[in-house]
């Protein structure tokens, strides 16, 4: 692994097509902080070069003739463990690839913006910088996740005006699949997460693969929906999601709700402090802010505005992938509690523990 600040950090790009390892290395290597020290066309191909090249990071294609990106990063996990970076084609069967590539062990994926050929990929170049010198920090002894033992709380927990509110970008769809599945089917405290994601359809992936190990069910948030327990709503890719009174309905509901608003693709989204901040206006002290593993600093502000209306706050330790998000929280003197991710579900249940009495 690359020591940040020292050397330049070495790339190796594997795309079946010339134009896109061209355009890619032509603008990563325009970055000071970046050297792309080979390229390949095939997996077969850069398992050959790896070990000659040494990369700090990899930027790997999913759609390849021979072996795919994930019988590719099969092989690289196996024999030459490396931080990987997907370079994905918008489709709904990628979007389920790349997030099987995350359970496998890569860092984080970036779209492509316009399908396979994207003589548009510039549009990503910001992007795909950021992952690249994010994902040359990573230690990949973190990817070794482990199952907690389910931990049930008592009393029992009532869901009127309560909610638990997490926000995760990169590292945060491994970090959930080691949270999630230690809380009960029947946690009676509805949850939002707003997991940065493209699109929808990742989103919808996302929660596919984490109901197939949790007890509690997730699903991608409609707009308008009541929100009820147990369940845990997952905001979805494209779109920014709010919470609303029942006050704020036209016609007569018993519970709050939720309204998405689309924004456009070169948004991050779903936008954790939006997430956040309309969860602390309607739940106040009875909101539960998480902040997990990812680049930058959104949920900054939507913790702080949970942490000013009462309610209780938790980041992430340095255990997480990318140590920005819960960071940039723990700086501001945010948080109540600073947990490594292994403890974070049973202090989830402690909270609401706490919640309910």
């Amino acid at each position: 692994m690359n020591t940040p600040g020292l050397l330049p950090i070495k790339v190796l790009i594997i795309d079946d097509s010339l134009f896109i390892r061209s355009l890619v290395s032509d603008f990563l290597n325009k970055d000071p902080q970046i050297k792309v020290v080979g390229t390949a066309s095939s997996g077969q191909e850069a398992l050959r070069k790896i070990p000659s090249v040494e990369p700090d990071c990899i930027i790997l294609d999913l759609a390849m003739p021979g072996w795919d990106g994930l019988t590719t990063l099969k092989h690289i996990m196996r024999d030459f463990p490396t931080p990987v970076v997907i370079l994905s084609a918008y489709s709904q069967e990628e979007a389920g690839i790349a997030l099987e590539c995350l359970e496998l062990g890569a860092v984080s994926f970036v779209l492509k913006p316009s399908g396979e050929l994207s003589l548009d990929i510039e549009k990503i170049k910001e992007r795909l910088t950021q992952e690249v010198k994010a994902a040359s920090k990573v230690n990949l002894k973190r990817f070794k996740a482990f199952r907690l033992k389910p931990f049930h709380p008592s009393p029992k927990l009532l869901a009127e005006d309560k909610i638990i509110v997490i926000g995760a970008s990169t590292g945060g769809p491994q970090t959930l699949e080691m949270i999630l599945p230690s809380l009960p089917a029947d946690f009676s405290l509805p949850i939002l997460i707003a997991q940065h994601m493209p699109n929808r359809f990742f989103s919808e992936s996302l929660s596919g693969h984490l109901n197939k190990n949790c007890s509690l069910k997730t699903r991608v948030a409609c707009d308008g929906e009541t929100i009820f327990s147990p369940a845990a709503y997952l905001a979805p890719g494209g779109f920014n999601l709010k919470i609303k009174s029942r006050e704020e309905r036209v016609e007569s509901r018993e519970n709050n709700f939720t309204t998405l608003e689309e924004v456009s693709p070169d948004t991050l989204s779903p936008s954790i402090d939006i997430a956040m901040k309309s969860a602390s206006r309607i739940y106040q002290q009875n909101s539960i802010g998480i902040i997990l593993s990812g680049i930058g600093n959104d949920g900054l502000e939507g913790m702080r505005s949970i942490k000013e209306a009462g309610g209780r706050t938790i980041a992430q330790d340095k255990s997480a992938l990318i140590f920005g998000m819960p960071k940039a929280v723990i700086d501001a003197g945010l948080a109540d509690k600073v947990l490594p991710a292994q403890e974070i579900a049973r202090a989830i249940l402690e909270e609401a523990c706490l919640l309910s009495r």
